[in-house]
């Protein structure tokens, strides 16, 4: 079960995580992390192929919602830790709100998104069934990437990095 939230981020409900992404979708609590390397780059990963929605598109370090029980600090670590066996010190940089619709799945991403950001000095260790690779990328590359080929990035990654400012 999820958090529901309206247009304030405040909670208002529950839904099963699927239910909450289907008819439209409805406005959810989300968590999206972004982990650089002491260099500067990003880690990015690849959607496992076997996922509900989006899949096999490139994305953030990881992303899950916050359980009706979870804090989104608690969320992030265990995102951490199920997508690509990590644990990393984060910290909420923004909130975004967007909206997109999967034209492959017909699912709806409605989602009151906190953004964290941390450093990782090593490389992950994957979760086959949620990611299909990962890897490091410099921000001004990521983007001219996305110029080139939006269709292999999940729609919600462009949105985060044209309103967020992140940290060195």
């Amino acid at each position: 079960m999820i958090q529901l939230v309206d247009e304030n981020g405040e909670t208002i409900g529950q839904s099963e995580k699927i239910a909450a992404h289907e008819h439209g979708g409805t406005w959810h609590r989300a968590i999206s992390v972004f982990l650089f390397d002491e260099y500067g780059r990003l880690l990015i990963q690849k959607r496992a192929s076997s996922k509900y929605h989006f899949a096999g598109l490139w994305a953030n370090s990881c992303c899950s919602h916050p359980t009706t029980t979870e804090t989104v600090l608690e969320a992030a670590k265990r995102a951490m830790r199920h997508e690509i066996g990590v644990e990393a010190d984060v910290l909420e940089l923004a909130v975004v709100r967007y909206e997109s619709l999967d034209s492959v799945s017909g699912h709806t991403e409605k989602e009151h998104d906190h953004i964290l950001v941390g450093k990782l000095s090593f490389d992950p260790e994957i979760n086959s069934q949620e990611v299909e690779e990962v890897r490091w990328i410099l921000l001004e590359d990521l983007k001219a990437e996305i110029e080139k080929q939006p269709e292999s990035f999940a729609p919600w990654l462009p949105i985060i990095l044209n309103q967020v400012a992140f940290f060195d």
